[in-house]
């Protein structure tokens, strides 16, 4: 996921005086200097950060650094908010919330200590009514979206529509970009790449340290990452094995064309065309950086988005409220959010947990899987409507429009893709049961 432009800004400090007889003045801490001039300085600004060329075997301690220093540890981009309205807030009592899972039952309390989780925003009918911030996480905390980025990815793909500056999503990506031309991407539909239905070859698999992502972060670790990237992703080897829209296969590369097309579609970078059509016009209260390949150039597709917990909350809300903006705008297409929730009925997309498919463009089906046992509450969610961005190791913003609902989750699980009965389960279960509390509170 980013050589960084040197800046700084100055974080305000107390100063305290102690007197004793005689003593003097206590010395004035020194200032802290933020690495990029971003409006506020992300806290904690930890000294010791890991090795990114080895993200993928953090463990869970090194990875909260590592995610709350993503934006200082590469190349960035910053996104600047405008004027900030931050959200209004509605306190409710979640701590009687609870679930059953395997046998147990369990307190949200519980589920904050058991899933490695290290911030969680609930917003219910556009108001804040309960955050967590966990291992020395603040509200002013920058943390890394890891594939959260492809979910805006998608929403600015929907922006792009409607500006015209893309005329269809039917559209081969090799229309807007001349790179793709001569490879496997070239026909490939935008569509296609939305919905992770390329049919171009791509091994995803986090725990192999030969699959193309594990490479993929080695050139994130190295130098000149766009040639990089463009080489490994754009390979002239690399082959298609079935027609687009056939077969889901989940793929970064595939993430990644798509980001680098919508660029050369816009003509703007990913970071500058959120920052305007979203960041700004949203009222998001801080700036955020997004992961850059060629700094001012290039951001990746694939993830790189770091921003605050209530601003990952508010991209939430303004895709829960159809991209309508403070002013009446519409930024999005009539009818995007519920096409990009629409779920594909690709080769692997649909199982017997999730029969009416469980990818859409760039969104997960947040319902909790038909075949689940012995877990409670099943319901709560809105079945099949409930969308979620989801990145590895338990990035999570999950929507449901239906109950004017957004559930924002910062962790760091032991394992990038638990089992389909393990912490993502437990993630549906506790949603449901905090989407059921508060409905009932409404009532």
């Amino acid at each position: 996921m980013k050589k960084m432009k040197t800046g700084f800004c100055l974080m305000t400090l107390c100063l305290g005086l102690a007197f004793e007889a005689g003593a003097a003045p206590a010395p004035a801490p020194a200032k802290t200097h933020c690495p990029l001039p971003l409006r506020t300085c992300p806290q904690p600004q930890d000294k010791n950060l890991p090795d990114v060329k080895d993200m993928l075997t953090w463990t869970p301690a090194q990875r909260v650094v590592g995610y709350r220093n993503d934006y200082r540890s590469y190349p960035g981009d910053i996104f600047h908010a405008g004027k900030p309205v931050p959200l209004p807030s509605a306190h409710h009592n979640l701590s009687h919330v609870s679930y059953e899972y395997k046998g147990h039952k369990y307190s949200l309390e519980n589920y904050l200590k058991r899933n490695n989780i290290t911030g969680m925003m609930v917003i219910k009918d556009g108001k804040k009514v309960w955050d967590y911030y966990g291992k020395g996480n603040t509200k002013t905390t920058l943390w890394t979206s890891r594939s959260v980025g492809k979910s805006v990815v998608s929403t600015l793909v929907g922006i792009a529509l409607k500006q015209g500056k893309i005329a269809s999503l039917d559209d081969e990506a090799g229309k807007y970009n001349p790179a793709l031309r001569g490879t496997a991407w070239e026909h490939v539909p935008l569509r296609s790449l939305l919905q992770h239905t390329s049919g171009v070859t791509w091994n995803e698999d986090y725990t192999n340290p030969t699959s193309d992502f594990s490479k993929l972060t080695q050139c994130e670790a190295g130098k000149d990452t766009y040639d990089c990237v463009s080489k490994l992703i754009l390979d002239p080897q690399r082959k298609a094995y079935a027609q687009p829209g056939q077969i889901w296969s989940y793929s970064s590369g595939g993430a990644w064309v798509l980001g680098d097309t919508l660029e050369k579609a816009t003509g703007e970078t990913l970071a500058h065309y959120l920052q305007e059509n979203i960041w700004k016009p949203y009222g998001m209260v801080n700036d955020g950086v997004w992961h850059s390949y060629w700094p001012g150039k290039h951001d990746v597709g694939a993830h790189g988005f770091n921003a605050t917990l209530e601003d990952w909350g508010k991209f939430g809300l303004f895709v829960m409220n159809n991209g309508v903006l403070p002013d009446g705008t519409k930024a999005l297409p009539d009818g995007w959010v519920e096409e990009a929730s629409t779920w594909n009925k690709a080769q692997n997309s649909v199982t017997t947990a999730y029969p009416e498919g469980q990818f859409g463009y760039q969104w997960w089906n947040k319902y909790v899987p038909l075949d689940t046992k012995g877990a409670s509450p099943v319901e709560g969610l809105t079945r099949n409507k409930a969308l979620s961005a989801e990145g590895i190791y338990g990035q999570m913003i999950a929507i449901d429009q239906q109950q004017k609902l957004v559930i924002v989750q910062w962790a760091t699980w032991p394992v990038a893709e638990p089992a389909a009965d393990g912490q993502s389960l437990e993630a549906s279960l506790l949603f449901n049961a905090i989407a059921n509390k508060l409905s009932h509170t409404a009532e």
